[in-house]
């Protein structure tokens, strides 16, 4: 006794369980891409790129690796370590903020812009710790906090340019 399978032959319903499987294989890299660069986006949106904010600033002047890999001296350099707010990585060596984000700091007139390779665990969301040689620029060292400043994050190319937020950034940001 022969029994008849709905759909056709055994060797049509091998055909479509293959196609059938092939299709939600070809769909499994479409997914995980989509997740990767969900997850991407997310943490690179979670910075404020030219948004201003109003905060304060102190100043440093440590010397070793910075939290974004990179040998610093604080006491040396232009740089700036930003709140540990903004990082949204578990490696911080890897995180968006270290990848060609600068602070355009803005006192009394006077403005710089400086590279983030550093975090402040102790700085608030709006508190910004910058190097010695930067925080000098803006006011005399013997003032040790700047309040009423206006700061943003902005996107800067590798020679240190400020470039639109829609523009490209050729070429690696590290370092």
């Amino acid at each position: 006794m022969t029994i008849r399978l709905p759909h056709g032959n055994r060797r049509e319903r091998t055909m479509r369980a293959i196609g059938k499987n092939l299709r939600i294989l070809a769909g499994a890299p479409l997914a995980a891409a989509a997740l990767i660069a969900l997850t991407a986006g997310s943490a690179s949106a979670a910075i404020p790129v030219n948004q201003p904010m109003t905060g304060k600033a102190t100043y440093y002047n440590d010397a070793g690796y910075g939290a974004c890999g990179t040998q610093i001296n604080a006491a040396t350099q232009m740089l700036v370590a930003v709140s540990h707010t903004w990082w949204t990585t578990a490696n911080p060596n890897n995180d968006p903020v270290c990848k060609g984000i600068s602070v355009k700091v803005t006192y009394q007139g006077k403005t710089i812009t400086v590279p983030v390779k550093d975090q402040c665990p102790s700085c608030d969301s709006t508190h910004i710790d910058l190097s010695q040689p930067a925080f000098a620029k803006l006011a005399p060292l013997d003032k040790g906090v700047i309040t009423g400043l206006s700061w943003q994050f902005v996107k800067t190319a590798l020679n240190g340019k400020t470039v639109e937020l829609s523009a490209p950034i050729t070429g690696s940001t590290i370092g």
